[in-house]
């Protein structure tokens, strides 16, 4: 369960413990694009744009079974769980301290 502009930590692979926000979210694939983390280089063909070439560093995707989310209240990664609320809402609650884990945007 995450989602776009969450908080999350990377928790294997190469990037283990890198922290970043979640710019998107392929819900097919179950990849996801966290800010910062998992640079690659990609190159360029010659275009009117870059007229000699380039070679552009951006971030690769990582899968969603790599990151936790990091709760906002006891600021450690965790997983989140869905709860109804008394008021019929859902909210992602952390199993480790039981606050809501990300205010919804």
């Amino acid at each position: 369960m995450i989602r776009k502009n969450d908080i999350v930590t990377v928790i294997s692979g190469e990037e283990r413990g890198k922290t970043g926000k979640v710019l998107s979210v392929d819900t097919t694939s179950g990849r996801i694009l966290v800010e910062g983390v998992n640079f690659i280089w990609k190159h360029l063909r010659r275009s009117q744009q870059h007229p000699h070439g380039a070679r552009i560093q951006k971030e690769a995707s990582l899968h969603a079974s790599n990151v936790k989310i990091v709760c906002q209240s006891c600021n450690k990664p965790t997983r989140a769980i869905s709860k109804k609320l008394e008021d019929g809402d859902k909210a992602r609650i952390c199993k480790k301290c039981r606050q809501a884990v990300a205010p919804e945007v």
